[in-house]
């Protein structure tokens, strides 16, 4: 059997309701570690990020997104500056289908030069938006490409080198839902499941954050190896946040947006299904208990409730292998993140399918081995190198990149452009939850991480994508690389990035 069905991830839901009572207790009793106070009560209805409004140009699916200043309450009666796309935190879900062109038009009304990356997005290097798509004050920059990749749950981020950290941070982080293509198989796969927006398919944005005793935020790490871990953990930008559920299955669509905390998130006394991963829907829905979501991974989780129940979303202790001084990096901390209260009446769900996506890239396709090795500010002994180019790749090549973390704290591998697969750790392997697309995969500390990665579509020799650690203070002080795909026969050419090239667009 490769999944419970809904009927049996409902009589799941009731046996966890006894025990939601004893977790509510677990959570204001000690369970907590010492990084992370929790409120004293979970009763702030969750916001909902609302859809971005685009419009048809010439068959092109065009969205705005202005990030500005504002001012946001985090917790009650406390107002903290901030920044957001189109608000003063956050930023709007936009969504789009497979098979569409879209623009996104990025006007920065901030104080000082920003960049918008499509976390997870295939596309061409010079849409990428990564630190060579800088957008001035008072600029606007163009995005365009077309949607050719599975559906899934990606977002969009900053991306100035030695500025993403405070970026992400102040609030300028946002979902980008892809759906499929009407008539598409995959179409009918999603119609069974959630997949009303704000009602059964919920984003839930996670960020954990500090603040000072005028409730201002505080972007300092105390010169903690990991980087900011906050005390105050956030679903989509409050915390204490309240869920109201009206549906028997509800479909958690989670984004870990912290800068440096990896969170292990599950229900207690009841088990979840994940569906889906950072590039899309898992073959077969896998029962889970927990989760683990370093920064920059998503998972999609179906939870199922019974009328009446509460029940809290908790991260437990996440187990990040074996690091030193966990306490240190917020392995010790465990606490409730959100409440979810189903109504005395809920609305039926359909069947849960068994099979869910068909993928796979081929092993013995692969033509070039890499490797990379993680250490503390370097990726195989060089900093992160504007006017460097570090990798040339093929168009059209199947690889396996090798990664290896030789620190004792933590650190996760992200790479633009592709969606990559876990072909094994340490030569065996990968568990079932590592068996998805992905774009970002936490690394152990002194773990061998092979990774399938094909490169398709598209050239050039003068822009570059990245590969970096996605803790934001790593990849800000030098944890980072960059790559070009060309054509056969061509060679890379770093005289854009150097500042000998063609003007900086």
């Amino acid at each position: 059997m490769t999944g419970l069905t809904r009927r049996q991830l409902l009589a799941s839901g009731a046996a966890g309701a006894a025990g939601a009572g004893i977790a509510a207790l677990a959570g204001c009793s000690g369970a907590s570690g010492t990084g992370v106070s929790e409120p004293e009560a979970f009763d702030t209805p969750l916001p909902i990020p609302p859809l971005a409004d685009s419009r048809m140009v010439d068959g092109i699916r065009t969205f705005t997104l202005t990030a500005q200043e504002g001012s946001w309450q985090f917790q009650s009666g406390q107002q903290a500056s901030t920044w957001g796309f189109d608000g003063p935190y956050g930023g709007p879900t936009l969504r789009a289908a497979v098979g569409e062109r879209v623009a996104v038009e990025v006007t920065n009304e901030l104080p000082e030069a920003t960049s918008t990356h499509w976390h997870g997005m295939h596309l061409p290097a010079e849409m990428d938006g990564g630190p060579h798509q800088m957008i001035e004050p008072g600029e606007t920059w163009r995005a365009e490409w077309v949607v050719d990749q599975a559906p899934g749950t990606l977002w969009y981020h900053p991306h100035p080198h030695g500025a993403t950290e405070r970026h992400v941070y102040r609030g300028l982080a946002g979902m980008f839902q892809l759906v499929p293509a009407p008539g598409s198989q995959v179409a009918a796969v999603e119609e069974q499941l959630p997949h009303t927006y704000g009602v059964d398919d919920v984003p839930v944005v996670i960020a954990d954050k500090s603040f000072d005793e005028d409730g201002e935020l505080v972007i300092d790490d105390g010169g903690n190896e990991v980087g900011l871990l906050g005390d105050v953990v956030t679903v989509n930008g409050v915390a204490g946040a309240r869920l109201e559920v009206t549906t028997q299955l509800v479909r958690l669509r989670i984004l870990n947006a912290s800068t440096a905390r990896t969170y292990s998130l599950g229900l207690p006394e009841q088990e979840m299904l994940l569906i889906a991963s950072d590039g899309g829907l898992l073959r077969a829905p896998l029962e889970v208990t927990q989760v683990r979501l370093s920064p920059g991974e998503r998972a999609e989780v179906l939870v199922a409730l019974q009328p009446g129940q509460e029940v809290r979303l908790h991260s437990y202790e996440p187990d990040l292998g074996q690091v030193a001084a966990p306490f240190a990096v917020g392995a010790n901390d465990a606490f409730d993140v959100l409440a979810l209260v189903a109504a005395e009446e809920l609305t039926a769900s359909a069947e849960v399918p068994e099979q869910l996506a068909s993928f796979g890239l081929d092993a013995g396709a692969v033509s070039v081995r890499r490797h990379f090795e993680l250490q503390g500010r370097q990726i195989n002994g060089a900093r992160m190198d504007m006017a460097r180019i570090d990798e040339t790749v093929q168009v059209g090549s199947t690889e396996l990149w090798t990664v290896r973390n030789l620190d004792l704290f933590p650190h996760n591998f992200h790479v633009h452009d592709v969606q990559f697969e876990v072909h094994a750790i340490d030569g065996a392997p990968p568990p079932p939850e590592l068996a998805g697309r992905k774009d970002t995969v936490y690394t152990e500390p002194h773990r061998d991480y092979e990774l399938l990665l094909t490169f398709t579509d598209y050239t050039d020799t003068q822009w570059p994508y990245m590969y970096h650690c996605h803790l934001l203070r790593h990849e800000d002080e030098g944890l980072m690389g960059q790559f070009v795909v060309v054509a056969p026969g061509q060679e890379a050419d770093p005289s854009l990035i150097s500042g000998a090239g063609r003007e900086h667009e």
